[in-house]
């Protein structure tokens, strides 16, 4: 399991401010990301998602498309990236109302000094733990579809040798450890032989 500060991460920031774009790499920690895109609209980024995996979108409001919070929903249903989104401080309450129930984080503009750095660092926070717990299921996941495969191949061999499952479990091992393979894919060939 990585460790958080090993984890990096693909982020898109999008605005039309170079400025903007500029003060977002510098509020992100030393090594927090491998990839570093920007789009200044709506519709330039909407298609770069379709394209290319992003785990973390940053939107600076408004955009020369539209003000941004549809396009912030419209990430949220696309993929899996955590969303933060920057407003001017008059439209704060009016999006973060909108935005609320989509898990999208928010924040004002003029910030207040070290407030960027802070969100930021909760974004990649929140990141590093959806990364962490993907991890988590893929490896719950496989032990499952292990556990599935090992099991059909035990009751195939008491059904077809008479062998009781304990049995049945303690063959599958051996035949692991001796061919130097996997109980999933001892598994898989007793059953191709038995089908």
């Amino acid at each position: 399991m990585p460790r958080n500060e090993d984890i990096q991460h693909s982020i898109l920031i999008v605005s039309n401010s170079e400025k903007f774009n500029a003060l977002i790499k510098s509020a992100l920690p030393d090594g927090a990301y491998f990839l570093l895109d920007h789009r200044k609209s709506a519709a330039t980024a909407r298609q770069c998602i379709q394209e290319r995996f992003y785990d973390i979108v940053i939107i600076n409001s408004p955009l020369p498309d539209e003000i941004g919070y549809e396009f912030a929903m419209d990430v949220t249903d696309m993929c899996s990236a955590t969303v933060m989104m920057v407003v001017p401080a008059q439209a704060y309450d009016d999006v973060t109302e909108r935005i609320a129930n989509g898990g999208i984080i928010a924040i004002a503009k003029p910030f207040r000094e070290g407030n960027l750095r802070k969100t930021i660092r909760l974004v990649i926070a929140l990141q590093n733990r959806i990364h962490v717990l993907k991890h988590e299921v893929e490896a719950a996941r496989e032990k499952n579809e292990e556990l599935r495969i090992v099991d059909k191949a035990k009751f195939m061999l008491m059904e077809e040798r008479n062998m009781s499952e304990a049995e049945a479990h303690k063959y599958i091992i051996k035949q692991a450890m001796d061919s130097g393979s996997s109980k999933k894919r001892m598994a898989e060939r007793i059953i191709d032989d038995l089908e």
